[in-house]
């Protein structure tokens, strides 16, 4: 599939995805949606991609969120699209997992895009913030809900009341970015997470991201009696045998994904 605003590369069971239009700083308009949902799609339905980096074209943002320009010029496009804002804010039934990669600022929709990851990566000179009621908006796609729920609430009600940005290291220390790295080693090191993931059963993983996901609101106890959805398939997978035999026979694993 060709895209205009948006690059992605698939190898080694590793989906990139890169938003392109850093000569706006990755804002989306409704086109740059429409891809990066189909990307999403695409990635989800493909059996043989386990793992997806979602980055922003450029070393000054990861996405700036929505193309307020475009948005006030009042030009009309089909916003029907897959998986909310960026293709994966609203995007509740993909278990397999995401890294947002951040190069810069991840502000507004960009920040909810991050926030809808399973982790975050980010270069130093990475910020984030909900700026939305500085423009009589709110954080809708996603925003209000995961933020408050990530980091101690007088925080994060300071941010979002506030509308003010933080840096990435404050960022790492209030638990919202798993590492913060110089600028060009970013992608090197959102790749080596995922090759870490990569070591690991994919179905192993799948069932690990949905039972944490749909049973956050339950005690461990009551998770821990409800089983989720992917369990049956996990139970009977050829790498539930694969893992065992390889630890057994003292050599690395061969997942199939099934």
């Amino acid at each position: 599939m060709s895209y205009q605003f948006i690059r992605v590369d698939s190898r080694d069971h590793l989906t990139t995805i890169t938003i392109d239009r850093p000569e706006v700083m990755n804002a989306l308009h409704p086109p740059a949606n429409q891809e990066l949902g189909n990307a999403f799609d695409a990635f989800a339905n493909d059996d043989d991609a386990w793992i997806c980096i979602i980055t922003g074209a450029g070393d000054k943002a990861f996405s700036a969120g929505n193309d307020l320009k475009v948005q006030a010029s009042g030009e009309k496009f089909d916003r029907n699209w897959s998986g909310g804002f960026g293709g994966i804010t609203n995007r509740h039934d993909l278990f397999k997992p995401v890294i947002a990669a951040v190069n810069g600022v991840a502000l507004g929709g960009g920040f909810e895009i991050a926030l809808a990851c399973d982790l975050i990566v980010a270069s130093e000179n990475a910020l984030f913030g909900l700026p939305e009621p500085r423009v009589g908006l709110t954080a809708g796609a996603g925003g209000m809900h995961r933020l408050p729920r990530m980091i101690p609430h007088k925080i994060a009600m300071g941010m979002m009341l506030r509308a003010k940005p933080i840096m990435a290291r404050q960022a790492e220390k209030l638990g919202l970015v798993n590492e913060v790295v110089a600028q060009p080693d970013l992608m090197d090191t959102a790749r080596r997470w995922a090759h870490d993931i990569l070591e690991c059963a994919p179905l192993s993983i799948r069932l690990t991201k949905q039972a944490s996901k749909l049973n956050l609101h339950l005690s461990v106890q009551d998770a821990m009696r409800t089983p989720a959805p992917l369990y049956d398939t996990f139970l009977n997978s050829e790498d539930r045998i694969e893992g065992p035999k390889a630890f057994a026979e003292k050599r690395k694993p061969s997942w199939k994904g099934r």
